[in-house]
Order: structure tokens, then sequence, then C-alpha cells
């Protein structure tokens, strides 16, 4: 009987923490992209498409970005070429939801939590800038692996690193009873 309650304790922190965080998400979401006669992104899509730029530029790829006028996406243009759209779904937010609502379900001390809450989110959204960039020069450099690129590598780092946190998480840091 306690493993039951200590299961629905689980789900209950996880599915509340997800569904509060998804719905603010949402909320900004609504208040900050532009979708009627003039398109534009959230701030946090923009914001990862400039750190993805500053990035490009440093490592010698000049590039530039580009609010598209016909969806909610940044063109990301290396060298002239245009490679790749900064939509919404890439700025690592979702994810980093998925993040916290785990944490929380197996929180352990509140200053604990929330420091790992705090890194682990900014390491994801790194980590995300960096596979975006690499994702930019590898289409750039390598188009014909587009498909195997975006489709299956680079989900494979940002969920391989998100799956490393929880790890570490649960095996340091949480209350679990082991």
């Amino acid at each position: 009987m306690k493993s039951n309650k200590t299961v629905l304790i689980f789900l209950i922190k996880f599915f509340g923490t997800y569904i509060v965080l998804f719905l603010l998400y949402s909320i900004y979401l609504n208040l900050t992209q532009e979708k009627s006669a003039v398109f534009s992104c959230a701030p946090i899509t923009k914001s990862v498409a400039k750190h993805s730029k500053v990035i490009l530029d440093f490592v010698g790829y000049s590039s530039e970005i580009v609010q598209s006028e016909i969806e909610l996406s940044i063109n990301l243009i290396v060298r002239g070429k245009p490679l790749a759209r900064v939509i919404e779904g890439c700025n690592s937010i979702s994810i980093i939801i998925l993040f916290i609502a785990f944490i929380v379900a197996f929180s352990s001390t509140f200053k604990t939590t929330l420091f790992y809450i705090i890194f682990g989110s900014l390491l994801i959204y790194s980590i995300n800038i960096v596979r975006i960039v690499i994702i930019a020069i590898a289409l750039y450099e390598f188009p014909e692996y587009e498909h195997l690129l975006h489709n299956y590598l680079f989900p494979a780092i940002i969920y391989g690193v998100t799956f490393l946190l929880w790890f570490i998480w649960v095996r340091k840091f949480s209350k679990v009873k082991k």
C-alpha cells in the first residue's frame, strides 16, 4: 500500500507541476507572439536564435536571423544560405518544463531542488543552443544528412542530456527511498 501511495504522490506532483507550467507557458506564448498581420515569435525563441547566431559568428560561420513573414519562425541563414527555422519547439522550453516536473516529483530540500532546477534548466538551454549551432553547421556542410541529423541525432542529444540530469538527480539528490 505504501508503494502505491509513493507512486500516486509522484504522479500528482509530476502532472500537477507539468500542467501548471504548461498553462503558464501557453499564456506567455499567447501574450508575446504575434500571428495576425505580422508574425513575431516569442522573446525566448528570438533569444535562442540570437544566441545561436552569436556562436555561429564566433566559430566562423557568418549568419543572420530573420523573422519569417509567413509563419511563427525565425529563419537562420548561414553564409547567405537559408538553412533552418527556429520555431517555438526549438527553444527548449517544453523540455525544460518536462525536466522541472520530474525534478519536483522527486523533490529534495527546497534549496537543493531549486538550485538543481536552475542549473539543469540553464544547462538544457545552453545545450540546445549548441545543438542548433551544430545542426546549422552540419546542414551547411552535409545537407544530404538533414533527415538523420534533425530527426534522430540531435533530439537524442537534448533528450539524452535531460535523461542524464534526471538520473543524477534521482541517484544523488532526491529523497527517494533506496
